[in-house]
């Protein structure tokens, strides 16, 4: 299979350079694979929870029998013999409460797990699945689209935003702003008020004052290629998302992911 080559911008967003692509950008769309490596990763943040095994059953109730013209519900000891313990009463335990013992995490094969990895990653290079997940990548140079190492340095605000302006990003980064809106229902005041779309990902090999620079850039993240896995590639499950990598993980990316099968 022939080498693909790619071009390398500056900060400016003009082109200095070239370099060839790993094969992994070469491999096959595996939406399906992907989806369930997501999940087996967001499995891993539940919380597991469940009822007092007591709760409800605290009681002396007992059913008086029947032929007494009353339902045969437990009853308290006493005058009123009011109903409890039963599911339908006031105060009773819960038919079929969740139990902290249930598996909740999901697990896959290493192989599967590599393979949405790989596969989460080629789609970062795939025009039309990045404009189908909704970003706007109209004014940006190339895809997949490779900056110089000096992007890992950059450590103020106002320097990554015109980085990201002169690379053709920003208009992506407005499309979220417009997305912000406040939640509907009780989450809006359980840590959740803001809802916003996912922006750019940057991927760098390590961290020089990059992370601090572009953290509070609305929806951008960034990620060093080492902690790099299919949930950030395919937030949701959907992959697709506009990536900025620079040189330095193109060539990382080669040494680590070298002859993989595309197929």
């Amino acid at each position: 299979m022939a080498k693909k080559i790619a071009k390398v911008f500056n900060l400016e967003g003009k082109a200095v350079g070239k370099i060839n692509l790993p094969p992994v950008f070469g491999t096959a769309y595996r939406p399906d694979v992907i989806k369930r490596a997501v999940l087996a990763i967001q499995s891993n943040r539940i919380q597991p929870q469940g009822r007092n095994p007591s709760a409800g059953k605290r009681t002396t109730a007992e059913s008086r029998g029947v032929n007494l013209g009353i339902a045969i519900i437990p009853r308290t000891k006493g005058p009123g013999g009011r109903g409890a313990l039963a599911p339908g009463t006031v105060g009773g335990r819960t038919a079929h409460p969740p139990k902290s013992r249930k598996k909740i995490i999901k697990r896959i094969p290493k192989r599967e797990k590599r393979l949405a990895l790989l596969s989460a990653i080629a789609a970062t290079a795939s025009k039309e699945v990045i404009t189908s997940r909704g970003h706007s990548i109209e004014d940006v140079p190339e895809i997949p689209l490779i900056v110089t190492n000096d992007l890992e340095e950059l450590k103020k605000v106002k320097e990554a935003e015109e980085v990201l302006i002169h690379l053709g990003v920003f208009a992506d980064i407005y499309r979220v702003k417009e997305s912000r809106k406040i939640r509907a229902g009780k989450g809006k005041y359980r840590g959740r008020k803001i809802k916003q779309a996912i922006g750019p990902l940057i991927v760098v090999t390590e961290n020089k004052g990059i992370m601090e620079a572009a953290r509070n850039i609305p929806g951008v993240d960034v990620v060093t290629v080492n902690n790099l896995n299919a949930e950030l590639l395919a937030p949701g499950t959907h992959p697709g998302r506009f990536t900025i990598w620079t040189s330095g993980v193109i060539e990382r990316l080669s040494s680590l992911y070298g002859e993989e099968e595309t197929a």
